[in-house]
């Protein structure tokens, strides 16, 4: 049992990174992982956790905050009628099966290598969130099933191996093929469900040696119940934020600071395989 000169730096430190990402997830729009993954590893490598699959904690604690804060979004949008159903039922299969194809990938990485991708994909998101416009189009219909047959596992596949919910890579999926903004958005927070459910329910059956107190599996217990509660205070304050500021120029900041932390991902990635 680890003393308590252990576990209240840990819990006080949880809680301010659970408020970081409830503020922010409420005040950009920005799922709750891309800021939760990082956040996660250096605060447990910083307590002195770091160790080969540290990063398969991170990404599995993270993917069960989602678990919570994804389905108390999709409910509240679908009250506004912004969900649309057919996609979302249409790209759950091939999304779940993605999932749940990441997690066998994650369990057999260890730390660089789960960096190095989180760090490539974050890089990219980053550029979006800085360059991306909303009104870029290829489509005027979402993917037939064909392409979408492809474009749902690895959306899936991706997510699991970023920690994130399906956000990043749904909205600019769905904007792109015609969806509004904000009912890509309210799509994605139930991408974002079908996404870690499956995922973390495999996560608890993987053994990660060395893991942080109280871990079961590879999912963190009281980071993760720190994090949700933090996460749900927190959220309205960032919404009331959003509304009172032009959401855009903080986007194109947090797109720096992602870049940002990217690039620091794959220098540690690069440090711990060579």
């Amino acid at each position: 049992m680890p003393d308590i000169a252990t576990l209240l730096p840990l819990l006080l430190l949880l809680m301010a990174i659970g408020a970081l990402a409830g503020v922010l997830a409420g005040l950009l729009g920005v799922g709750g992982g891309i800021v939760l993954v990082p956040a996660f590893y250096y605060l447990f490598a910083g307590l002195g956790y770091e160790q080969g699959e540290l990063m398969q904690v991170c990404l599995a604690t993270s993917l069960a905050t989602i678990i919570v804060t994804s389905a108390r979004s999709v409910l509240s949008h679908n009250r506004k009628g912004a969900v649309e159903w057919t996609i979302l039922k249409g790209w759950a299969p091939g999304i779940v099966f993605g999932a749940v194809i990441g997690v066998l990938v994650a369990a057999s990485l260890r730390t660089p290598q789960l960096q190095a991708i989180f760090g490539v994909l974050a890089f990219g998101i980053g550029l979006y969130m800085l360059f991306g416009r909303h009104d870029w189009r290829i489509a005027h219909d979402m993917p037939g099933p064909l392409l979408r047959s492809l474009l749902s596992p690895m959306v899936g596949f991706l997510s699991v191996l970023m920690g994130i919910g399906g956000g990043s890579f749904g909205v600019p999926i769905m904007t792109l093929h015609g969806v509004p903004i904000h009912r890509a958005v309210a799509t994605a927070a139930g991408f974002g469900f079908i996404i870690a459910l499956p995922s973390v329910i495999a996560f608890l059956f993987v053994e990660v040696p060395g893991a942080p107190p109280f871990t079961i599996g590879a999912v963190n217990v009281p980071a993760f119940l720190v994090v949700i509660a933090m996460t749900l205070l927190t959220a309205p304050i960032g919404v009331r934020i959003a509304h009172a500021l032009d959401p855009k120029p903080l986007k194109r900041v947090f797109g720096v600071f992602l870049t940002l932390v990217a690039a620091n991902m794959l220098r540690k990635a690069l440090g711990g395989m060579i």
